[in-house]
């Protein structure tokens, strides 16, 4: 079978939720994919930061082979000998007392939410069915009803209501609207991404996510970072909230917890919070199974072992400098953290974001446009110097050739 015949099967068959550039992929590894005919391609989606450690990396591979020939799944009716172990190493890892384990970075939110309106009543003394929550405008956190009633783009959330209340929408890298929002003495907690990956990598201002956990620190509001894009190195620290020494009261984790092997997904917070949450009232079939809590700590120790955040710093710097040297007049801005990039593209002869993406899939790079208008850049973080050298090569060659 030739890539149009899969894409034909998917096109007949599948939910028509997604717009996929048009590449059948067959095989990875590192930091390269290959298509069904065997071209190889450079990834710089990495899975939206799902695949941080890269392909197939071997020590999570391994993991998975050998934990799925003993157990993969207990559900938590029973104990199993992989969870105490992952709950011991994840909290050490991050500093925190508890974990609460799931799948999805959707099921983590909403875990989250879940979390911080029990804790407003239980803690706070919140009124019951009265907490609110402040998210941003630009925000995106996943897909389930709830989330995208804190949602303000019309694709998300257009079609689907009635929405869940109880959310405060404010502008995104905005203090003063946060201090007003502060005021309602019935908030709870402030839900916000160190960095807006699919608002398409908008970096907020030095300064703003510190001065936003104080704010909410002196109205006693919990601080929400949902980490899920952001953690786990890719931004050049573990956590993009080191950049401004902000220990969050929920830390929200997914994506490359698993090095794209698997959905896995974690909430981490204190015992004065995660305890609000008793027997039955919160949890999930495959969370916290004996596959995942193996695989997620040889994710964790690739991170740290192989150095990836220091990578992802060092190379970000490199090719954020060598992208604003291409001299094309499509490439607007560019902006990002580590190997968390993005460029604003001006339209040029008709030609869009998407255009610039089939033309690099065309010459061996994959990368997806955001809002029509942004590319953003993320490849696995275990890419070396001249492989980024070599990438830049094609996104520029590409740019000229579209721009011509």
């Amino acid at each position: 079978m030739l890539s149009q015949d899969y894409i034909a099967l998917e096109e007949k068959y599948g939910a028509h939720n997604y717009h996929p550039l048009p590449v059948v992929l067959a095989k990875g590894e590192g930091v390269f994919l290959w298509d069904v005919e065997g071209k190889r391609y450079y990834d710089f989606l990495s899975a939206y930061s799902a695949v941080n450690q890269g392909h197939c990396h071997p020590k999570i591979i391994n993991t998975i082979a050998e934990q799925a020939k003993e157990l993969t799944l207990t559900s938590r009716a029973f104990y199993n000998n992989k969870l105490g172990p992952y709950e011991k190493y994840i909290t050490e890892f991050f500093g925190y007392e508890k974990v609460l384990p799931m799948n999805s970075g959707a099921e983590a939110d909403e875990t989250a939410l879940k979390l911080c309106r029990r804790w407003a009543y239980d803690k706070k003394g919140i009124p019951e069915n009265e907490a609110k929550i402040i998210v941003c405008l630009g925000n995106f956190h996943g897909r389930t009803i709830t989330v995208i009633s804190m949602s303000n783009d019309p694709d998300s959330y257009k079609g689907f209501g009635p929405y869940t209340p109880g959310f405060i929408k404010i502008s995104y890298n905005d203090l003063n609207e946060l201090e007003k929002a502060l005021q309602d003495p019935n908030v709870a907690g402030f839900l916000v991404e160190p960095i807006q990956g699919e608002a398409g990598v908008v970096v907020p201002d030095e300064g703003y996510i510190s001065k936003a956990y104080k704010m909410c620190k002196e109205k006693n509001v919990l601080f929400i970072a949902d980490e899920v894009q952001t953690g786990l190195a890719r931004t050049g620290k573990m956590l993009a909230c080191e950049y401004e020494n902000v220990k969050p009261d929920i830390l929200i984790l997914g994506k490359a917890l698993s090095g794209g092997t698997m959905p896995i997904s974690a909430v981490l917070a204190d015992d004065e919070i995660m305890l609000v949450i008793k027997p039955g009232e919160h949890g999930s079939t495959f969370g916290g199974n004996p596959l995942a809590c193996a695989v997620a700590v040889s994710a964790l120790q690739v991170l740290k072992d192989e150095k990836l955040a220091e990578n992802s710093e060092r190379l970000g710097k490199i090719f954020r400098e060598k992208l604003g040297k291409i001299k094309s007049g499509m490439v607007e801005l560019v902006r990002g953290k580590g190997l968390l990039n993005a460029i604003v593209i001006k339209p040029s002869n008709g030609k869009e974001a998407w255009d610039v993406c089939l033309r690099m899939k065309e010459n061996g790079l994959l990368a997806k446009p955001t809002h029509r208008h942004i590319i953003r850049f993320a490849p696995p973080l275990v890419i070396t110097e001249e492989q980024i050298y070599e990438a830049v090569g094609i996104i520029e060659q590409s740019l000229l050739e579209i721009n011509n």
